[in-house]
């Protein structure tokens, strides 16, 4: 029997043969599968696959796989630095583990198989600096595989660098190939985006967009829809008893952002120039539907073409009316007019075009380009709409109405699923409704396992997040971000509107503490009807507490109503991204103002709020013993914390990989604050997205932080992790990663001790 050394240099040379056969093959999928079966049979390992790289789109996608599920072939597409693949091709390294699935950036792929495999070998492919792709071995027996059979399949890949950059080259001619010959393809295939708001839908395709506008209906569309004047009358007064209704209900319902969002969309259908104009041409001799088309298609054209920012914001306005006239004419459909049973595709939104969309039953929300900003990714959250952006620009092909799921939770968007995959989804999103049941089980306190006290408090952006809060027993609002209602209106929200909405987050807190953070826009949350003064780098321009100062009669209104909706409440006001004691003086005498102003009118309002500051920046952990001598809280904002001490844009994808929570600077900045607010006897809190890191929690809770302010349906799963937390063993296992120096190392040691 031979030895295994010899089999390698077997195998060596067996592949080398088969590249110089690689011409002869009839077809690149056929050798690139030949080479799978090759490799994983003299490596006697029980998968072999071959990822190569997209330079232009930064992704790997699945070519050819002996052993794993061979339907992902050419439908699995990995991110640039995705999982133990990814990060091989982005790091230029072989991964050797022994038992891959416990690594921290393994990703589990649904219906691969590779729950089976363990021993884990991964190469990048490479042509002097070029990447080409990721050669992986896998075993289902830990440690199956070794740093001699590392070298071996490093030489291996190689001999096969050239052959394998010439099969790319031949793909992506043959796919380009193929989308100019069916632009429309309908195959049943996935397209890999990235998760923003998790959630499954399913429904058909709807586009936001001016290339799929209407205006090319065939002869059989037309037998779709009922014509005549007295059909189309009847369409118009459907659509406004509709949005009366919808306009009514999210008055109710969302009344902090939602507040006669259509508006427009009433006014406009009684508009002679629109609906009038659709009555003459129908009257003319036109069917019906295409003079909603031809009058939509000319309005959307004037407003997106307009140098007026509001014109151009009705473009969507008109794009939903039209929509609603149209499903309102259909034959097919019950006349809703709603956007329910569809997933709209679009290049952008703004943050009121996503409410409208959401309020009118849209399933989910596919984004296409650099991704969703912070605040409709915030916003999404809130609605609780699945969310996902794509850079493939095969999506904007798809004829409308294709049938679809939107896999939210794993970034995919499945298109003509079959029904194998229908009911698996459809299990999905039962277990999902199960879990949400078992969330009643919430406690009324939090309790480490040696019985230290915790706080978990909300984190909420919209009204509808505060009865989520109650419902699972959340110990008060930890953070009331106040800029939504200022960023769905058209204008700045008057002092009374804002006084409503802050009373009632105070009503539906029933007397817990209720932290109001002042108005934080400026980077990538813009309001449209402020004159553009971004600049260059606008994360580092005039934004938070900046932006305020500058605009104080803004500022005043919004401190005013706090103070007012505060009344007899436990009232705290937070100023964001404080960068200096000059700061938080000068938003401090803004209170002081405010409440001059409101002793004048005469009106009541509490007088002793709690005032604190995000600490966001740099320059504030360096001031912490200053800031926290004069500030009554504080709150350690991660978002920005992160952002500011690595300089990574966080909105931008391409740096993404470089934003680590886990960074020992990050880590030992929170140290530093937490003994600053305690030298002080300051309330100290965190929140952002670190708090969705249970690993990330155990180094907070083990450094002394025992108030953190999360998205409400965390709370459950939190509560119950922190429950199993030994915080003598937390304090100690802190102090060691405290003294590490590379994220991997801090990584590595957090999931060894974190508890089960």
């Amino acid at each position: 029997m031979k030895s295994r050394d010899s089999k390698r240099i077997e195998l060596i040379c067996s592949i080398a043969e088969l590249s110089s056969l690689f011409h002869g093959e009839k077809g690149t999928q056929r050798f690139l599968q030949k080479v799978v079966k090759t490799v994983s049979r003299h490596m006697k390992s029980d998968v072999c696959s071959i990822y190569l790289y997209d330079e232009k789109l930064k992704r790997l996608n699945l070519v050819a796989t002996e052993g794993l599920n061979r339907e992902l072939t050419g439908n699995l597409s990995l991110e640039y630095g995705e999982g133990l693949v990814g990060t091989a091709i982005k790091e230029m390294r072989t991964i050797l583990e022994a038992d891959g699935t416990l690594h921290p950036r393994f990703k589990r792929i649904d219906n691969s198989f590779e729950e089976n495999f363990k021993a884990f070998l991964a190469v990048p492919i490479t042509r002097g600096l070029n990447r080409i792709g990721v050669l992986v071995l896998q075993h289902s027996q830990k440690g199956y595989f070794d740093h001699m059979e590392a070298r071996a399949l490093e030489a291996i890949a190689g001999q096969l660098a050239a052959t394998l950059e010439n099969a790319r080259l031949l793909m992506d001619i043959s796919r380009k190939e193929q989308e100019e010959i069916t632009p429309g393809q309908t195959e049943s295939r996935l397209i890999k985006g990235k998760k923003v708001v998790e959630g499954v839908a399913q429904g058909l395709i709807c586009f936001m967009d001016d290339s799929h506008k209407a205006g090319n209906l065939s002869d059989e569309d037309l037998k779709s829809y009922k014509d005549g004047v007295d059909a189309f009358r009847e369409s118009l007064k459907t659509a406004e008893g509709q949005l009366l209704e919808l306009q009514e209900r999210m008055d109710e319902e969302l009344s902090d952002i939602a507040s006669m969002i259509f508006s427009a969309h009433l006014l406009m259908l009684q508009d002679e120039s629109f609906s009038g104009q659709m009555i003459r041409l129908i009257e003319e001799g036109m069917p019906a539907c295409m003079a909603v088309e031809r009058v939509v298609n000319s309005f959307v054209e004037i407003f997106a073409g307009s140098e007026n920012s509001r014109l151009q914001e009705k473009v969507q306005d008109v794009r939903d009316l039209g929509h609603r006239l149209l499903r309102n004419l259909s034959i097919k459909e019950q006349p809703q007019g709603n956007y329910r049973n569809q997933i709209i595709i679009a290049g952008d939104l703004l943050p009121s075009e996503l409410l409208k969309l959401t309020a009118q039953k849209a399933e989910g929300i596919v984004l296409m380009g650099g991704g969703a900003s912070a605040h409709i990714s915030i916003l999404a959250k809130s609605l609780g709409v699945p969310l996902i952006y794509v850079e493939d620009e095969s999506v904007l092909r798809l004829p409308e109405y294709t049938d679809i799921i939107l896999d939210a939770n794993q970034g995919n968007l499945i298109v003509l699923p079959d029904r194998e995959t229908r009911e698996r989804y459809e299990k999905l999103s039962q277990t999902a409704r199960e879990i949400k049941q078992l969330s009643q089980s919430v406690l009324d306190q939090t309790y480490t396992a040696d019985g230290e006290r915790v706080y978990l408090r909300a984190a909420v952006n919209l009204l509808n997040d505060v009865k989520t809060a109650r419902e699972l027993k959340a110990e008060g609002v930890g953070l009331y971000r106040s800029e939504f209602p200022f960023l769905i209106r058209s204008d700045f929200p008057s002092e009374e509107e804002q006084y409503r909405v802050y009373s009632k987050v105070f009503e539906g807190m029933e007397n817990h503490p209720v932290t109001l953070r002042t108005l934080d826009v400026g980077g990538d949350k813009i309001l449209s009807y402020m004159p553009e003064n971004q600049g260059d780098n606008p994360f580092l321009g005039l934004r938070a507490i900046r932006f305020l100062l500058q605009n104080k009669k803004v500022f005043v209104g919004q401190l005013k109503a706090m103070l007012r909706a505060g009344e007899g409440q436990d009232l705290r006001i937070m100023f964001p991204l404080i960068s200096s004691l000059d700061d938080y003086r000068a938003a401090k005498r803004m209170v002081r103002k405010s409440m001059e102003f409101l002793d004048r009118d005469g009106m009541s309002y509490n007088r002793n709020p709690k005032l604190g500051i995000m600490v966001e920046l740099p320059s504030a952990v360096m001031l912490i013993d200053q800031l926290t001598a004069e500030a009554d809280f504080l709150s350690i904002g991660t978002n920005d914390l992160v952002q500011y001490l690595l300089g990574v844009d966080r909105t931008n994808s391409s740096v993404a990989s470089f934003y680590q929570g886990e960074h020992p600077a990050v880590l030992r900045a929170v140290k530093t604050v937490v003994e600053g607010a305690r030298k002080n006897n300051c309330a100290f809190s965190v929140c952002g997205n670190l708090t969705n890191d249970l690993g990330l929690i155990y180094f907070f809770l083990g450094v002394g932080i025992r108030s953190f302010s999360i998205e409400p349906h965390q709370l459950p799963q939190l509560q119950r992790f922190i429950s199993r937390v030994d915080i003598k063993k937390a304090e100690k296992d802190s102090a060691k990663i405290l003294t590490l120096t590379s994220v991997e190392e801090v990584k590595e040691y957090i999931k060894r001790v974190l508890p089960s």
